[in-house]
């Protein structure tokens, strides 16, 4: 149990550990760094694993001035694929369970949800994708969402792929340019936490947007 509850710490919290994992492990951190990018957005069930955190603290640990074996370039790469294919495997999966989840079994699943959701990720869905990287937690969602609703998949792989890749080019390149200055080193969680609060920030302004946004009349009838 308590060697599960160390597996478990270190996979929660990857962003601190990852200089003694770099100085252990060498390069075989690329892999440990690409399963949990994959499973922080590939899987519905592992929304909790660090993610702009991570892409931060693996930027700064990739700077030359720190002699680490990790390579910008190659972590960029393995990164954006990492995120590229998580949110591909979770839409797929939210492909294969909506139909039968919505297959009129289960009495409060019932199709017309299933055609709004569609309906919502063909006109709003592009944007919803790309937003969602930048919001902890939903997107692990969103793309598991865009399946169920069966937004087309030519629609959903490019804003995955735009989406994808300017989420981990922000923050690794930030950690890379910023991480290692002594004012981030000294106040490291404070930066985590002002990550997240900025990742938030899109996910606000579309919210209040919307709800700021006068809503059409109704047609007057005859």
């Amino acid at each position: 149990m308590n060697i599960f509850q160390q597996l478990f710490d270190l996979f929660l919290h990857l962003d601190k550990y990852l200089g003694q994992i770099i100085s252990q492990y060498g390069t075989l951190t690329y892999l440990l760094l690409f399963l949990v990018i994959f499973m922080e957005t590939g899987l519905v069930v592992t929304p909790f694993l660090p993610g702009d955190s991570l892409l931060f603290a693996a930027g700064t640990f990739a700077s030359p001035a720190l002699g680490s074996p990790l390579n910008i370039w190659v972590l960029w790469v393995l990164l954006c694929a990492a995120a590229i294919l998580g949110d591909t495997v979770n839409y797929w999966i939210g492909h294969y369970i909506g139909p039968r989840a919505f297959s009129g079994e289960v009495r409060f699943l019932k199709k017309e949800y299933l055609d709004r959701t569609h309906a919502f990720f063909e006109k709003y869905g592009g944007k919803t994708i790309i937003l969602a990287r930048f919001v902890p937690i939903v997107r692990t969602f969103a793309p598991f969402v865009a399946g169920v609703g069966e937004m087309t998949y030519v629609h959903f792989i490019s804003y995955n792929i735009i989406g994808g890749i300017a989420w981990v080019s922000l923050f690794l390149w930030l950690g890379y340019f910023f991480g290692n200055l002594p004012f981030v080193q000294k106040n490291f969680s404070l930066i985590v936490i002002a990550i997240i609060l900025i990742s938030v920030m899109p996910a606000v302004y579309e919210f209040v947007r919307a709800r700021l946004q006068p809503k059409p009349k109704a047609e007057a009838t005859d």
